[in-house]
Protein backbone atom coordinates (compact mmCIF):
# COMPACT_ATOMS: atom_id res chain seq x y z
CA UNK A 1 0.00 0.00 0.00
CA UNK A 2 2.79 2.42 0.97
CA UNK A 3 4.68 1.51 -2.20
CA UNK A 4 1.63 2.30 -4.33
CA UNK A 5 1.17 5.65 -2.57
CA UNK A 6 4.83 6.51 -3.13
CA UNK A 7 4.55 5.55 -6.80
CA UNK A 8 1.44 7.71 -7.15
CA UNK A 9 3.21 10.63 -5.50
CA UNK A 10 6.23 10.22 -7.79
CA UNK A 11 4.00 10.24 -10.88
CA UNK A 12 2.12 13.26 -9.57
CA UNK A 13 5.35 15.18 -8.91
CA UNK A 14 6.62 14.22 -12.35
CA UNK A 15 3.38 15.46 -13.91
CA UNK A 16 3.63 18.76 -12.05
CA UNK A 17 7.25 19.25 -13.20
CA UNK A 18 6.25 18.60 -16.82
CA UNK A 19 3.31 21.00 -16.51
CA UNK A 20 5.47 23.77 -15.02
CA UNK A 21 8.13 23.30 -17.70
CA UNK A 22 5.57 23.52 -20.51
CA UNK A 23 4.07 26.73 -19.14
CA UNK A 24 7.47 28.35 -18.61
CA UNK A 25 8.35 27.69 -22.24
CA UNK A 26 4.97 28.97 -23.43
CA UNK A 27 5.46 32.09 -21.34
CA UNK A 28 8.59 33.15 -23.23
CA UNK A 29 7.29 32.04 -26.64
CA UNK A 30 6.06 35.57 -27.63
CA UNK A 31 9.72 36.60 -27.96
CA UNK A 32 10.17 33.98 -30.68
CA UNK A 33 7.04 35.02 -32.61
CA UNK A 34 8.06 38.68 -32.43
CA UNK A 35 11.11 37.86 -34.55
CA UNK A 36 8.63 36.84 -37.27
CA UNK A 37 6.44 39.92 -36.88
CA UNK A 38 6.65 40.84 -40.57
CA UNK A 39 5.35 37.42 -41.65
CA UNK A 40 1.54 36.89 -41.87
CA UNK A 41 0.07 34.83 -39.03
CA UNK A 42 -1.48 32.28 -41.37
CA UNK A 43 1.88 31.58 -42.99
CA UNK A 44 3.60 31.24 -39.62
CA UNK A 45 0.83 28.85 -38.56
CA UNK A 46 1.35 26.67 -41.63
CA UNK A 47 5.07 26.37 -40.92
CA UNK A 48 4.39 25.78 -37.24
CA UNK A 49 2.18 22.81 -38.09
CA UNK A 50 4.37 21.32 -40.81
CA UNK A 51 7.69 21.51 -38.98
CA UNK A 52 6.14 20.32 -35.72
CA UNK A 53 5.02 17.22 -37.59
CA UNK A 54 8.48 16.77 -39.11
CA UNK A 55 10.19 17.22 -35.73
CA UNK A 56 8.10 14.61 -33.92
CA UNK A 57 8.48 12.20 -36.83
CA UNK A 58 12.25 12.44 -36.40
CA UNK A 59 11.85 11.63 -32.69
CA UNK A 60 9.60 8.65 -33.50
CA UNK A 61 12.14 7.41 -36.06
CA UNK A 62 15.00 7.76 -33.57
CA UNK A 63 13.03 5.84 -30.94
CA UNK A 64 11.90 3.23 -33.46
CA UNK A 65 8.36 3.86 -32.31
CA UNK A 66 6.63 3.40 -35.66
CA UNK A 67 4.59 0.49 -34.33
CA UNK A 68 2.85 2.58 -31.69
CA UNK A 69 2.31 5.42 -34.15
CA UNK A 70 0.70 3.18 -36.77
CA UNK A 71 -1.40 1.46 -34.10
CA UNK A 72 -2.66 4.85 -32.93
CA UNK A 73 -3.62 5.83 -36.47
CA UNK A 74 -5.77 2.70 -36.71
CA UNK A 75 -7.54 3.44 -33.39
CA UNK A 76 -10.69 5.27 -34.49
CA UNK A 77 -11.72 6.49 -31.05
CA UNK A 78 -8.31 7.93 -30.21
CA UNK A 79 -7.98 9.52 -33.65
CA UNK A 80 -11.40 11.13 -33.27
CA UNK A 81 -10.22 12.81 -30.06
CA UNK A 82 -6.87 13.73 -31.61
CA UNK A 83 -8.60 15.24 -34.62
CA UNK A 84 -10.64 17.40 -32.27
CA UNK A 85 -7.41 18.29 -30.44
CA UNK A 86 -5.85 19.28 -33.74
CA UNK A 87 -8.73 21.62 -34.58
CA UNK A 88 -8.65 23.28 -31.16
CA UNK A 89 -4.88 23.76 -31.01
CA UNK A 90 -4.65 25.00 -34.61
CA UNK A 91 -7.18 27.74 -33.90
CA UNK A 92 -5.42 28.56 -30.62
CA UNK A 93 -2.02 28.79 -32.33
CA UNK A 94 -3.26 31.10 -35.04
CA UNK A 95 -5.01 33.48 -32.67
CA UNK A 96 -2.03 33.64 -30.30
CA UNK A 97 0.44 34.37 -33.12
CA UNK A 98 -1.87 37.09 -34.41
CA UNK A 99 -2.13 38.62 -30.93
CA UNK A 100 1.64 38.69 -30.41
CA UNK A 101 2.43 40.18 -33.80
CA UNK A 102 -0.33 42.78 -33.55
CA UNK A 103 0.67 44.03 -30.09
CA UNK A 104 -2.02 42.24 -28.09
CA UNK A 105 0.26 40.21 -25.79
CA UNK A 106 -1.43 41.51 -22.63
CA UNK A 107 -4.87 40.73 -24.04
CA UNK A 108 -3.66 37.23 -24.91
CA UNK A 109 -2.29 36.84 -21.38
CA UNK A 110 -5.77 37.66 -20.07
CA UNK A 111 -7.11 34.73 -22.09
CA UNK A 112 -4.63 32.36 -20.52
CA UNK A 113 -5.47 33.72 -17.08
CA UNK A 114 -9.09 32.76 -17.76
CA UNK A 115 -8.18 29.32 -19.11
CA UNK A 116 -7.48 27.67 -15.72
CA UNK A 117 -11.07 28.43 -14.75
CA UNK A 118 -12.18 26.78 -17.96
CA UNK A 119 -10.03 23.74 -17.15
CA UNK A 120 -11.50 23.51 -13.65
CA UNK A 121 -15.05 23.81 -14.98
CA UNK A 122 -14.44 21.12 -17.60
CA UNK A 123 -12.58 18.91 -15.13
CA UNK A 124 -15.38 18.97 -12.58
CA UNK A 125 -18.33 18.95 -15.01
CA UNK A 126 -17.08 16.43 -17.57
CA UNK A 127 -14.42 14.35 -15.81
CA UNK A 128 -16.15 14.49 -12.40
CA UNK A 129 -12.96 15.57 -10.64
CA UNK A 130 -13.44 16.34 -6.96
CA UNK A 131 -12.38 19.59 -5.32
CA UNK A 132 -11.78 20.24 -1.64
CA UNK A 133 -12.88 23.38 0.20
CA UNK A 134 -9.60 25.23 -0.48
CA UNK A 135 -9.84 24.52 -4.19
CA UNK A 136 -13.48 25.61 -4.32
CA UNK A 137 -12.53 28.84 -2.55
CA UNK A 138 -9.73 29.39 -5.07
CA UNK A 139 -12.14 28.97 -7.96
CA UNK A 140 -14.57 31.45 -6.42
CA UNK A 141 -11.82 34.03 -5.88
CA UNK A 142 -10.43 33.61 -9.41
CA UNK A 143 -13.93 33.75 -10.92
CA UNK A 144 -14.54 37.01 -9.06
CA UNK A 145 -11.35 38.47 -10.51
CA UNK A 146 -12.17 37.31 -14.03
CA UNK A 147 -15.72 38.69 -13.74
CA UNK A 148 -14.32 42.02 -12.60
CA UNK A 149 -11.99 42.09 -15.59
CA UNK A 150 -14.80 41.28 -18.00
CA UNK A 151 -17.08 43.95 -16.54
CA UNK A 152 -14.43 46.66 -16.69
CA UNK A 153 -13.33 45.52 -20.16
CA UNK A 154 -16.36 47.36 -21.57
CA UNK A 155 -16.98 45.10 -24.56
CA UNK A 156 -17.17 41.41 -25.28
CA UNK A 157 -13.60 40.12 -24.80
CA UNK A 158 -13.66 37.62 -27.66
CA UNK A 159 -9.89 37.20 -27.92
CA UNK A 160 -9.31 36.17 -24.27
CA UNK A 161 -12.40 33.96 -24.19
CA UNK A 162 -11.57 32.30 -27.52
CA UNK A 163 -8.03 31.51 -26.36
CA UNK A 164 -9.26 30.19 -23.01
CA UNK A 165 -12.01 28.03 -24.48
CA UNK A 166 -9.97 26.50 -27.28
CA UNK A 167 -7.08 25.52 -25.01
CA UNK A 168 -9.38 24.36 -22.23
CA UNK A 169 -11.20 21.99 -24.60
CA UNK A 170 -7.84 20.86 -25.98
CA UNK A 171 -6.73 19.88 -22.47
CA UNK A 172 -10.02 18.05 -21.89
CA UNK A 173 -9.62 15.95 -25.03
CA UNK A 174 -6.02 15.14 -24.05
CA UNK A 175 -7.33 13.76 -20.77
CA UNK A 176 -9.78 11.52 -22.65
CA UNK A 177 -7.00 9.47 -24.22
CA UNK A 178 -3.84 7.92 -22.83
CA UNK A 179 -1.17 8.02 -25.51
CA UNK A 180 2.56 8.65 -25.45
CA UNK A 181 3.02 12.43 -25.95
CA UNK A 182 5.31 12.28 -29.00
CA UNK A 183 3.14 9.74 -30.80
CA UNK A 184 0.00 11.70 -29.91
CA UNK A 185 1.44 14.98 -31.17
CA UNK A 186 2.52 13.30 -34.41
CA UNK A 187 -1.05 12.12 -34.96
CA UNK A 188 -2.45 15.56 -34.09
CA UNK A 189 -0.23 17.41 -36.52
CA UNK A 190 -0.72 14.75 -39.20
CA UNK A 191 -4.36 15.85 -39.41
CA UNK A 192 -3.47 19.37 -40.55
CA UNK A 193 0.05 18.92 -41.96
CA UNK A 194 -1.10 18.16 -45.54
CA UNK A 195 -3.10 21.39 -45.61
CA UNK A 196 -0.18 23.33 -44.16
CA UNK A 197 2.23 21.86 -46.71
CA UNK A 198 -0.17 22.64 -49.56
CA UNK A 199 -0.54 26.24 -48.40
CA UNK A 200 3.23 26.72 -48.11
CA UNK A 201 3.75 25.30 -51.60
CA UNK A 202 1.01 27.56 -52.97
CA UNK A 203 2.62 30.63 -51.37
CA UNK A 204 5.97 29.66 -52.83
CA UNK A 205 4.57 29.13 -56.32
CA UNK A 206 3.01 32.61 -56.18
CA UNK A 207 6.24 34.17 -54.96
CA UNK A 208 4.53 35.52 -51.83
CA UNK A 209 5.94 33.15 -49.23
CA UNK A 210 8.49 34.30 -46.65
CA UNK A 211 10.20 30.90 -46.57
CA UNK A 212 13.48 31.08 -48.50
CA UNK A 213 13.35 34.86 -48.73
CA UNK A 214 16.09 35.33 -46.16
CA UNK A 215 18.25 32.95 -44.19
CA UNK A 216 17.14 34.34 -40.82
CA UNK A 217 13.39 34.07 -41.52
CA UNK A 218 13.78 30.61 -43.06
CA UNK A 219 15.66 29.30 -40.02
CA UNK A 220 13.10 30.81 -37.64
CA UNK A 221 10.22 29.22 -39.57
CA UNK A 222 11.97 25.85 -39.46
CA UNK A 223 12.49 26.16 -35.70
CA UNK A 224 8.80 26.98 -35.24
CA UNK A 225 8.27 23.23 -35.11
CA UNK A 226 10.77 22.71 -32.30
CA UNK A 227 9.48 25.53 -30.09
CA UNK A 228 5.95 24.28 -30.66
CA UNK A 229 6.47 20.56 -30.14
CA UNK A 230 8.58 20.57 -26.96
CA UNK A 231 6.13 22.41 -24.64
CA UNK A 232 3.19 20.51 -26.14
CA UNK A 233 4.87 17.17 -25.39
CA UNK A 234 5.61 18.32 -21.85
CA UNK A 235 1.99 19.45 -21.46
CA UNK A 236 0.67 16.12 -22.73
CA UNK A 237 2.99 14.26 -20.33
CA UNK A 238 1.76 16.35 -17.42
CA UNK A 239 -1.87 15.78 -18.40
CA UNK A 240 -1.34 12.03 -18.03
CA UNK A 241 -0.48 12.19 -14.34
CA UNK A 242 -2.25 15.15 -12.71
CA UNK A 243 -5.82 16.40 -12.57
CA UNK A 244 -7.01 18.74 -15.28
CA UNK A 245 -7.94 21.32 -12.65
CA UNK A 246 -4.39 21.26 -11.20
CA UNK A 247 -2.87 21.47 -14.66
CA UNK A 248 -5.09 24.45 -15.37
CA UNK A 249 -3.98 26.39 -12.31
CA UNK A 250 -0.31 25.80 -13.12
CA UNK A 251 -0.99 27.69 -16.33
CA UNK A 252 -0.92 31.00 -14.46
CA UNK A 253 2.86 30.85 -14.94
CA UNK A 254 2.57 31.31 -18.69
CA UNK A 255 0.41 34.47 -18.87
CA UNK A 256 2.37 36.04 -16.02
CA UNK A 257 5.62 35.69 -17.95
CA UNK A 258 3.95 36.88 -21.16
CA UNK A 259 2.45 39.84 -19.32
CA UNK A 260 5.86 40.89 -18.03
CA UNK A 261 7.37 40.48 -21.50
CA UNK A 262 4.60 42.55 -23.10
CA UNK A 263 5.12 45.40 -20.64
CA UNK A 264 8.90 45.43 -20.26
CA UNK A 265 10.09 44.37 -23.72
CA UNK A 266 7.36 45.58 -26.05
CA UNK A 267 5.97 48.60 -24.16
CA UNK A 268 2.36 47.41 -24.06
CA UNK A 269 0.24 49.27 -21.51
CA UNK A 270 -1.04 47.57 -18.36
CA UNK A 271 -4.69 48.62 -18.26
CA UNK A 272 -7.11 49.01 -15.39
CA UNK A 273 -8.71 45.75 -16.52
CA UNK A 274 -5.56 43.81 -15.72
CA UNK A 275 -4.87 45.62 -12.48
CA UNK A 276 -8.33 44.85 -11.07
CA UNK A 277 -8.29 41.17 -11.88
CA UNK A 278 -4.70 40.17 -11.21
CA UNK A 279 -4.95 40.66 -7.46
CA UNK A 280 -7.88 38.26 -7.27
CA UNK A 281 -6.18 35.74 -9.54
CA UNK A 282 -2.91 35.68 -7.62
CA UNK A 283 -4.79 35.22 -4.35
CA UNK A 284 -6.68 32.33 -5.93
CA UNK A 285 -3.40 30.79 -7.10
CA UNK A 286 -1.96 31.05 -3.58
CA UNK A 287 -5.00 29.32 -2.07
CA UNK A 288 -5.02 26.58 -4.70
CA UNK A 289 -1.26 26.04 -4.39
CA UNK A 290 -1.67 25.63 -0.65
CA UNK A 291 -4.25 22.92 -1.23
CA UNK A 292 -1.95 21.10 -3.67
CA UNK A 293 0.99 21.21 -1.23
CA UNK A 294 -1.10 19.45 1.43
CA UNK A 295 -1.07 15.90 -0.04
CA UNK A 296 -2.33 14.33 3.14
CA UNK A 297 -5.56 16.32 2.90
CA UNK A 298 -5.88 17.52 -0.67
CA UNK A 299 -5.47 15.14 -3.55
CA UNK A 300 -3.82 16.26 -6.76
Amino acid sequence: MTRNLNLHEEKTNYGIICGIASYLLWGILPIFWKFLQGTPADEILAHRILWSFAFVLIIIFARRDWGNFLALLSDRKSMAYLTACSMMITFNWFLFIWCVNNNHIIEASLGFYINPLMSVILGTAVLKEKLNSYQKAAIFIAATGVLAMLVVYGSFPWIPLALATSFGVYGLFKKKINVEPTVGLAAETLVTAPFAAGYIIWLGSNGTGAFGGSAAITILLLFAGVVTAIPLMLFAEGARYIKLSTLGFLQYLSPTISLIIGILLYNEQLTQVNMIGFGFIWLALAVYSYSVLRPQRASV
